[in-house]
C-alpha cells in the first residue's frame, strides 16, 4: 500500500476533491458554499426561535418543522469541516476514522430527514382527512414517540455501515469524488469483495427512502381523494395550499437524491465535476431552501419574521 493511501498507523487516508477541472474557480465555490451555509444555519435557527417563542405554533405541524430545522442544521455542520478544509485551507487528506464518522453523520441526517418528511405527510393527512380527531391522534406524546422512532431507525440502519467498510482492504489511490465522505463514493474504493456492503446498502435504501417515499405518495393520494370531495373550489385550493410547503420540501429532498444515485450508477462517462455538483445540490439545497419555503408559505412564521426584522405587524 502506497504512502498516499496510508498514514503511520496503517489506516487508509482519503483524498478529498474540490471541483475537478475547475480548480481556478474554487475560491468562488467557497464563497458560494459560505452563503449556502449561512442561509441554512441562520434560516433554520430562526425557524426554531420563532416556533419556540410563538405560542400559537406549539402544535404538531410546527414540532415536526422544528425537527426538520434541527436536522438541516445537522446536515450543514456534518459537511462543514471537510468542505472548509478543502476549499479554504486546501487540505485534501482525511483520516479513515474521521471519514467514517463524517459518513455516518451525513447519512444519519439523510435517513432522519426522510423519516421527518414522512411524519409531516402523516400530519397533513390527519389534518385534512380526519380534522376532528387531529388533536387526539397527534398528541404531544405521540409526536415525541414518532420523533424518537425516526431517530432510532436512522441510527440502527446507519450504524453498521462504517464497520462493514472497515473490514475491507483499501489498496488504491483513495481519491473521493467530493469534499466529504459519502457511502456510494467510498464503496467504489475497496479491493475486496463488497457483495455484503452492496446488499446491505440496497436493503437500507428500500427500508428508508423507498418505503418513506411510497408512504408519502400514498398519503397524498388519500389527501387528494378527500380534497376532491369538497364541493367548493375555493375551499379545495385553500386546503391544498396547506400542503404546498411540505410538497416542496419533499421534492427538493428526493429529486436531488435520485439525481446523485443516477449519476453514481449511470454517469460513468460524465465529467468529474458533475458528481461534485450533484452531491452539493443534494446536501446543500434542501437545508437552505426549507426555511425559505416555510417562511414564505406559512403565514404565522412569515408574520413573525416581518415583526422580528421590521418591527411591524403583517396581516396578509
Amino acid at each position: 500500500m502506497g504512502s498516499s493511501s496510508t498514514n503511520g498507523t496503517g489506516s487508509p487516508l482519503f483524498t478529498l476533491t474540490g471541483l475537478p477541472g475547475l480548480e481556478d474557480s474554487q475560491h468562488w465555490m467557497f464563497l458560494l458554499l459560505g452563503v449556502l451555509y449561512t442561509v441554512s444555519i441562520v434560516g433554520n435557527s430562526l425557524i426554531l426561535f420563532i416556533v419556540k417563542e410563538e405560542q400559537s405554533l406549539h402544535q404538531p405541524m410546527y414540532y415536526f418543522l422544528s425537527l426538520l430545522s434541527v436536522n438541516d442544521i445537522g446536515v450543514s455542520l456534518s459537511t462543514l469541516p471537510s468542505v472548509l478544509a478543502t476549499f479554504c485551507f486546501h487540505t485534501k487528506e482525511i483520516a479513515f476514522d474521521a471519514c467514517m464518522a463524517q459518513m455516518f453523520f451525513i447519512h444519519f441526517f439523510s435517513f432522519t430527514e426522510s423519516g421527518i418528511l414522512l411524519a409531516m405527510s402523516f400530519d397533513r393527512y390527519v389534518a385534512i382527512c380526519n380534522p376532528l380527531r387531529y388533536s387526539t391522534i397527534l398528541t404531544d406524546a405521540r409526536v415525541a414517540q414518532m420523533s424518537l422512532f425516526i431517530g432510532i431507525r436512522s441510527f440502527c440502519v446507519d450504524f453498521p455501515m462504517p464497520f462493514l467498510l472497515k473490514r475491507l482492504p483499501f489498496c488504491k489511490a483513495n481519491i473521493l469524488s467530493h469534499a466529504y465522505c459519502l457511502h456510494p463514493d467510498l464503496i467504489r474504493l475497496p479491493c475486496g469483495d463488497i457483495t455484503i456492503n452492496n446488499i446491505f446498502g440496497l436493503c437500507i435504501v428500500i427500508c428508508t427512502f423507498v418505503l418513506d417515499s411510497v408512504l408519502i405518495l400514498l398519503s397524498y393520494i388519500l389527501i387528494l381523494h378527500s380534497v376532491l370531495a369538497i364541493a367548493s373550489q375555493e375551499e379545495r385550493l385553500k386546503t391544498l395550499n396547506t400542503c404546498v410547503s411540505h410538497i416542496c420540501a419533499v421534492l427538493i429532498f428526493y429529486v436531488p437524491m435520485l439525481g446523485v444515485s443516477m449519476v453514481h450508477r449511470y454517469g460513468r462517462y460524465a465529467p468529474p465535476y458533475v458528481y461534485t455538483l450533484m452531491s452539493l445540490v443534494y446536501l446543500f439545497v434542501p437545508p437552505m431552501l426549507n426555511p425559505v419555503i416555510y417562511s414564505i408559505k406559512t403565514k404565522e412564521i412569515h408574520r413573525r419574521l416581518i415583526r422580528l426584522f421590521f418591527g411591524v405587524n403583517s396581516e396578509e
